[in-house]
């Protein structure tokens, strides 16, 4: 399973974060906020480089925005490839797209909690990484399908719930 999450994860990241990118230019565009350079911030104290300007963090703002998408997206590929999909498994990957940057953010020390921000600030964040996590979630959930239901969708189409009695015989998944 994961030899396959992989390559459509890595995919549905990418697709996840260019429509994420493309609501934070719409919203940018309504409120004039200006663009975010954490990213970079965060990229520069994890592999130690010094910090620079923004003009000159641009490209590593961009690859750490879109890799970080990418590699997260992996996450939801094997959600999705485990069966768990729709919106309930898109909820549940905001929750863990939002954990992984705050793990690098406050673990380098280029932000701090969310708790500590400015409420508006904080539902910007969390709009637009629910946009990636839906639109992630969607493109993932369309890879995994095409190898029909998984093993836990086939023992919740026997019996719904959690029943060891239940389910494929092992080495048949």
């Amino acid at each position: 399973m994961l030899l396959r999450a992989v390559p459509q994860g890595l995919l549905a990241g990418l697709a996840g974060v260019a429509v994420m990118t493309a609501g934070e230019k719409l919203e940018q565009r309504l409120t004039g906020r200006p663009d975010s350079y954490m990213p970079a911030r965060t990229l520069q104290r994890l592999i130690g480089l010094p910090e620079r300007r923004r003009e000159q963090s641009r490209t590593l703002n961009l690859g750490m925005h879109y890799g970080l998408g990418a590699a997260a997206g992996i996450v939801r590929a094997v959600m999705a490839n485990a069966g768990l999909r729709g919106p309930m498994a898109s909820a549940m990957f905001t929750v863990i797209r939002l954990t992984s940057d705050q793990m690098l953010e406050n673990g380098t020390g280029a932000g701090s909690p969310p708790q500590t921000w400015p409420r508006r600030e904080l539902a910007v964040d969390l709009l637009h990484k629910g946009v990636y996590a839906f639109a992630t979630g969607a493109v993932a959930d369309v890879f995994a399908a095409r190898r029909g239901p998984s093993p836990g969708q086939r023992h919740a189409a026997v019996r719904p719930g959690r029943h060891s009695d239940v389910g494929p015989p092992p080495g048949t998944t």
